[in-house]
């Protein structure tokens, strides 16, 4: 943001904005967020000082290093009354704060690029075809996405097929160990010898 020093005491908005290059839309804007107070003429004209152009270059220097305004005003509070050191002191923390999120994100791109370069690399792999893309395509199952897609299911069961299947699930499960997976949950079954019997029964399809 381009400042520059006023020699007048007092400046309209539009020469405030002028000067500073901040629009007079977003002066308004700040005034009303609490961070750019302005005085008013007999007839309700904003009337700023030299202070306000020093407090915008603080303004545009905070909102540079990716503050919220929230935490701008609050340094603002600081800025006015407080030394050079105490404001300082406050800065230092949320600095740290935006280096640690800077940091996270990017890892998450760095993430994302291994994923593009792999979609890359897997696109100039594939065969070309001069039909257009079908099921077939395989790069609908690119390292990038499941490369496997479960198949429908459908219970044939009825009546009290489905009461007594669905017994013999409790009844086979309930020794089970649950443990949370990426994918869902994985079920280690703790029963006796005879429960083998049972699952293997479970996922052979009726006749």
């Amino acid at each position: 943001m381009k400042v520059y020093r006023q020699r007048v005491r007092t400046m309209r908005i539009s020469q405030l904005a002028e000067h500073t290059g901040v629009p007079a839309s977003t002066l308004r804007f700040y005034e009303t967020a609490g961070l750019l107070p302005a005085e008013r003429t007999p007839a309700g004209y904003r009337r700023y000082g030299q202070d306000s152009v020093r407090r915008l270059e603080f303004i545009g220097a905070a909102q540079h290093l990716g503050l919220p305004l929230a935490e701008i005003a609050d340094l603002l509070v600081r800025w006015e009354s407080g030394s050079c050191t105490q404001v300082k002191d406050e800065l230092r923390p949320r600095v740290a704060d935006r280096i640690a999120e800077a940091g996270h994100r990017a890892a998450e791109l760095d993430r994302f690029t291994a994923v593009l370069r792999q979609a890359l690399a897997h696109l100039t792999e594939l065969p070309d075809r001069s039909g257009r893309c079908d099921p077939r395509c395989t790069f609908l199952s690119s390292p990038t996405t499941e490369r496997w897609r479960a198949a429908p299911v459908a219970c044939s069961l009825t009546g009290d097929g489905v009461a007594e299947r669905a017994e013999q699930w409790r009844h086979l499960l309930s020794g089970a160990v649950a443990e949370t997976i990426v994918d869902g949950v994985r079920l280690e079954v703790r029963a006796p010898a005879e429960a083998a019997e049972l699952l293997a029964g479970l996922f052979t399809p009726a006749a």
